[in-house]
């Protein structure tokens, strides 16, 4: 298959002997329509940019007939119907491909997540209190659960008069990167940025999509020259990361500024000043770098 002339390696998924159960749906966990159920209920079920699509996704990235799931009455299978950006199950290409519970379909840039099982009803209250901490693109904590986590652990930092590190960073010339290689590009850069900085920090930190492009962590317990060396390291960590979209090497570096505090009391909106002017610097210096 190809996508703007260029070959992408497709998969067709092994069929499974296992049948699913038989209550199925969609919830948009990204874009429009944010927490919309799609019961599986017929077979089979339209997915695109036409009026008469059973699932109208309403993008110039979608075609009008864009993809199709079909229940054989084993299992229920996405298929791709030949659309102009392709159809992806957890971030690889497909032609068809079986689908499992928790599943992440991406189609332009709306991305469904399947949900099947004996009780989809709970299932679905659980994405829905999901979508109010998470960044469905990312898979990184959102930004209200961002703002509630850093006023805590100021209260805490300060009770206990602990240190407390705040890393704001965002993607360097990131415009000029959907600008040359399309939105769907920028949204896999955004994801991968997110996906190899998230074993490279503790499980108490967060890291958090700020908005757009701009990204933050929260460090308890880290004091300023940790969360600088740190830092440092997610920067290097993506400078040397090759990123690929469709076929495409993008490069990608990231400018990072840091904020600290030993146990005085600041507020959240001037601590995020503070770790934004370093930012700020950051970008000033050439970008790429680090400032704190």
């Amino acid at each position: 298959m190809t996508y703007k002339g260029k070959t992408v390696v497709t998969v067709i998924s092994k069929i499974t002997e296992k049948p699913v159960a038989r209550e199925a749906c969609l919830v948009v966990i990204y874009g429009f329509d944010l927490g919309k159920k799609y019961n599986i209920e017929k077979s089979p079920i339209l997915i695109g940019r036409s009026s008469k699509s059973d699932i109208q996704v309403d993008q110039e990235s979608i075609s009008r007939q864009h993809a199709k799931i079909v229940n054989t009455g084993r299992e229920i299978v996405i298929r791709d119907l030949d659309s102009t950006n392709g159809t992806y199950v957890n971030d690889v290409a497909i032609t068809e491909h079986v689908l499992r519970d928790g599943d992440l379909i991406k189609v332009g840039r709306t991305i469904f997540k399947f949900l099947t099982g004996n009780n989809i009803e709970n299932s679905y209250h659980e994405e829905i209190y999901k979508l109010t901490t998470t960044d469905g693109m990312t898979q990184t904590f959102n930004r209200r659960f961002f703002l509630e986590t850093l006023d805590r652990e100021i209260s805490r930092a300060h009770r206990y008069k602990r240190p407390l590190s705040l890393i704001m960073f965002d993607l360097d010339h990131f415009k000029q990167v959907n600008d040359t290689n399309g939105h769907l590009a920028g949204d896999a850069v955004l994801k991968e940025v997110a996906t190899i900085i998230k074993p490279k920090i503790r499980r108490e930190d967060i890291l958090s999509r700020y908005g757009g492009e701009e990204f933050a962590i929260v460090l308890p317990e880290i004091d300023g020259a940790g969360a600088a060396a740190l830092a440092e390291k997610i920067r290097a960590l993506v400078e040397e990361h090759k990123f690929i979209f469709e076929g495409i090497t993008i490069p990608v570096t990231i400018s990072l500024g840091c904020a600290s505090v030993e146990g005085e009391i600041v507020s959240v909106n001037e601590f995020i000043r503070q770790a934004d002017e370093k930012l700020y610097e950051a970008k000033n210096s050439g970008r790429n770098v680090v400032k704190f």
